[in-house]
C-alpha cells in the first residue's frame, strides 16, 4: 500500500542540483498496489536510477526501499532496490554524456539473441556486461521480483526480465514496466517469454520508434498510450496519427521538437501522476480501482507505432 496521498511531496536534493520530487512511498507490498500506482512507483524508480548512487539511495529510503546496490560495468548500470516484500531491478537509460550508452543506441546491428531469434546487439551488449553480477544477487532472492526502465533502461530491463526465465536462479519476475523503451529485437524473440509488460509510450517519443520495422524490430508487451494532452487512451490506428500530428504541430508552435520533448521520464511520471489523481477521485466518490486491462492494449500492427 502507499502510505501518504498521492499529493504528498518528498525530496531529495544535491547542491547546485534540480531536487528529485517523489510522490511514491510503500508501507507494503508492491502487489497490493492499483495498477496506476504500480506505474508510477516503477517510473519514480527509473528515474531514480539516473542518479548517482548517494543520490539514488536517499530517494529511493524515501519510497519505502531500504536495501540499495548499484552495478555498473563499463557504463552498463542497474540499481537493486530491496525492502521486506519486494525486489526492483531498475537500469539506468541512456545518458548523453555517456560513449558506451550512445554506442549501444547507434548499434542497431541484430544478432542472435540467448533465447530465439534475433535482438539489437548493442542493448544485448549491455545486459552482457551487467548479466553476471545481477545474476548472481538475484541467485538468493526469494521475494517477488520486478524489472522497469526508461530509454535504453527500459530496452536492457526487457532484456534481464526475459533471461531470468532461462537462468539456474529461481526468481521468476512478476511484471515488467518500461517508459520510452526503444524496440529490441525480431518478432521470434520478443515473443518466446511470455511476460506481463507494460509499456509506456508517450505520444511522438522518437525513441518508441527505433530501431525500423524495416530491419525487422518489433516491440513487445502491452501497451499504455498517453494522448498529446497527457491522458492514458485506447486509440484506433487513424485517431493515434490524428493525435500525433496535432502533439507535433502544437510542439511546433511552442518552438520544440515533439518527438524529443515527449521522451522525458518526467513526462511520462507527470502523466501517470494526473492519472493516479483521478482514481483517487473516483474512489473517494465510490469507485474502485481500475485494472491494467482498461489502460493497457495489445501493441498495434508495427506499421502504425
Amino acid at each position: 500500500m502507499l502510505e501518504r496521498a498521492i499529493d504528498a511531496i518528498d525530496t531529495v536534493q544535491d547542491p547546485g542540483e534540480k531536487p528529485l520530487i517523489l510522490h511514491s512511498h510503500l508501507t507494503g507490498p508492491i502487489k497490493e498496489l492499483s495498477f496506476l500506482r504500480r506505474s508510477l512507483l516503477f517510473a519514480e524508480l527509473a528515474m531514480v536510477a539516473y542518479n548517482d548512487l548517494d543520490e539514488a539511495t536517499r530517494a529511493s529510503q524515501k519510497m519505502g526501499f531500504d536495501d540499495i546496490s548499484f552495478y555498473d560495468r563499463d557504463g552498463s548500470q542497474a540499481f537493486r532496490f530491496r525492502n521486506q516484500y519486494d525486489c526492483v531491478i531498475a537500469c539506468r537509460g541512456t545518458e548523453p554524456n555517456e560513449w558506451n550508452d550512445i554506442k549501444a543506441d547507434a548499434n542497431v546491428a541484430a544478432v542472435l539473441g540467448e533465447t530465439a531469434g534475433k535482438v539489437h546487439r548493442g542493448f544485448k551488449q549491455e545486459v552482457d556486461d551487467l548479466w553476471p553480477m545481477l545474476e548472481t544477487a538475484l541467485i538468493s532472492n526469494d521475494q517477488p521480483l520486478w524489472f522497469c526502465g526508461h530509454s535504453l533502461g527500459g530496452a536492457m530491463a526487457t532484456i534481464c526480465a526475459g533471461r531470468c526465465f532461462l537462468s539456474h536462479i529461481d526468481s521468476a519476475p512478476e511484471q515488467l514496466y518500461t517508459y520510452g523503451s526503444p524496440r529490441v529485437g525480431n518478432n521470434r524473440y520478443v515473443n518466446f517469454v511470455k511476460l506481463d509488460h507494460f509499456r509506456y509510450v508517450n505520444n511522438n517519443d522518437i525513441v518508441t520508434r527505433v530501431p525500423p520495422i524495416l530491419l525487422g524490430y518489433r516491440h513487445c508487451g502491452s501497451e499504455v498510450y498517453l494522448n498529446r494532452n497527457g491522458e492514458i487512451r485506447k486509440l484506433s490506428h487513424i485517431a493515434r496519427r490524428r493525435d500525433r500530428w496535432k502533439g507535433f504541430l502544437r510542439g511546433l508552435r511552442k518552438w520544440k521538437v515533439d518527438h524529443f520533448s515527449d521522451h522525458s521520464i518526467h513526462q511520462y511520471i507527470d502523466a501517470i501522476l494526473d492519472a493516479c489523481r483521478e482514481e483517487d477521485d473516483r474512489i473517494a466518490a465510490g469507485d474502485t480501482a481500475r485494472s491494467a486491462s482498461e489502460f493497457a492494449s495489445d501493441a498495434p500492427p508495427e506499421s502504425t507505432s
